[in-house]
């Protein structure tokens, strides 16, 4: 478990909270309106600012609920906040579906995952590994 802080730097920002003990995300409120259209996409403010210990990152998820009843999803899922990023944090909504979509102050818009970080070290090599895989992509399992 790690324990850190919020600066709220909107005066209608909302601490992340879990719903239930056994949840991974936090549920996280949009600080204003915001329309998006069919098809469309949008930066949602949350107020936010995190100051998060090196180490750590939030993981910003979509909400099922807004994915599966209106087609609402967070485009660049799962976003990263990096530990040493002390901005607000934004959340772009995307609208998959045929209808705009209204985002009101207060909404759940979208769940923070707090989550350990791995570091790797990388090199260039000239050769790699072979597997049973090989170089089967896109589809190379077999159909559906």
């Amino acid at each position: 478990m790690v324990r850190f802080g919020f600066r709220l730097v909107h005066p209608d920002a909302a601490l992340p909270s879990y719903a239930h003990g056994g949840d991974a995300g936090m549920d996280v409120r949009s600080v204003e309106d915001v329309e998006i259209p069919s098809g469309g996409r949008a930066l949602v403010h949350t107020g936010l600012v995190a100051n998060l210990p090196e180490g750590w990152e939030i993981q910003v998820r979509p909400r099922s609920g807004l994915a599966l009843k209106h087609g609402i999803t967070v485009l660049n899922t799962p976003g990263t906040v990096d530990s040493g990023y002390r901005g607000e944090i934004g959340v772009i909504l995307a609208n998959f579906s045929q209808v705009p979509f209204s985002v009101r102050k207060g909404d759940k818009v979208a769940q923070f995952v707090v989550a350990p970080v791995s570091k790797a070290e990388v090199f260039a090599t000239a050769e790699v590994d072979g597997t049973d895989r090989g170089e089967g992509g896109f589809g190379s399992t077999g159909a559906r």
